[in-house]
């Protein structure tokens, strides 16, 4: 039998201590668009979406089943690919006073080097906006 392989990544969820502050700040600071949706068990949710890209939102301690084994708000470190210079980006940062821990530093990607700007959501998750590094200059 030959081994099964993944074709992409799908969505991945994060849990936030609020879904309002999340929202906001994946909107405005980052460009994402925040969703309701509804899933087949009837339930309302949130999600961020941007490009083909999901991320689905659980409420701190009012997780939907099943979820990860240890859910806690500030446990994911997130990079994040775009087009845009990261010297725009530093620009945007600034006019919205958001901190930019650190960068733009060299760093590997999945498919080659890239650039790195890295901050913080309201949860403390560590997010990384990257630039590839053949489109950076």
């Amino acid at each position: 039998m030959t081994q099964p392989t993944l074709a992409a990544l799908d969505h991945l969820v994060l849990t936030v201590a609020d879904i309002s502050a999340t929202c906001a700040f994946y909107r405005d600071v980052l460009g994402m668009t925040p969703e309701v949706f509804h899933p087949t068990d009837g339930s309302t949710r949130w999600a961020l979406k941007f490009g083909a890209q999901k991320i689905n939102l659980h409420q701190w301690r009012a997780e939907f089943d099943p979820k990860a084994a240890h859910v806690q708000p500030g446990s994911a470190d997130l990079c994040f690919l775009s087009e845009t210079p990261l010297e725009d980006w530093q620009q945007h940062f600034a006019a919205l006073g958001v901190t930019v821990e650190l960068g733009p530093l060299p760093r590997s990607g999945a498919t080659g080097p890239i650039r790195s700007l890295y901050l913080r959501d309201p949860d403390g998750n560590l997010i990384e906006v990257s630039n590839r590094a053949d489109s950076s200059a």
